[in-house]
C-alpha cells in the first residue's frame, strides 16, 4: 500500500521527548537545584519557586513545538529583556548550566535528542549573560 504523499506527520521536538510531562519533569528538577544554590535562588523574588517553574515549563514547552499556552498567557518571551533586572554573570551562567546538566542526564534521553536539547540550552544560557563581573 502506497502512502499519499504529505500525509506522513513529522514529530516535534516536544512530541519527541515525551510532550508535557517530559518538560515539567526537566524544570522541576532543575528548580530543585535552584532552590538551593546561593548565586541563582536570589534571582527569583517570589518565595515559592512555582510560579518561576510553570512559566518555564510552559516557555520550552512551546519553544519545543508543544502548545501556545506560554504565549497566550505572557506574549512575546523576550527573555533578554525579562533577565534585564538580574546580574547574570559568568558565575550564574555556570550554576545555571550545572543544575540545567542535571535535569537533562534525569531523563535518560536518546542521545541525539538530549545533545539537541543541551546545545540549545548552552547556547540560551550564553544569551542570558548582562554582566562580565
Amino acid at each position: 500500500m502506497e502512502i499519499p504523499r504529505g500525509s506522513l506527520q513529522t514529530q516535534t521536538f516536544y512530541e519527541q521527548v515525551g510532550g508535557e510531562e517530559t518538560f515539567r519533569r526537566l524544570v522541576h528538577r532543575f528548580y530543585q537545584g535552584v532552590a538551593e544554590d546561593p548565586v541563582l535562588r536570589p534571582m527569583y523574588p517570589e518565595e515559592d519557586l512555582g510560579p518561576a517553574e510553570e512559566r518555564f515549563a510552559l516557555f520550552l514547552m512551546q519553544y519545543w513545538g508543544g502548545p501556545r499556552t506560554y504565549s497566550d498567557q505572557r506574549g512575546h518571551p523576550r527573555l533578554r529583556m525579562r533577565h534585564a533586572p538580574f546580574k547574570v554573570d559568568q558565575e550564574a551562567h555556570d550554576a545555571w548550566l550545572k543544575h540545567m546538566r542535571v535535569a537533562v542526564e534525569s531523563l535518560e534521553l536518546p542521545t541525539e535528542l538530549e545533545t539537541q536539547l543541551w546545545d540549545y540550552l548552552i547556547y540560551a544560557a550564553g544569551s542570558m549573560i548582562n554582566s562580565a563581573d
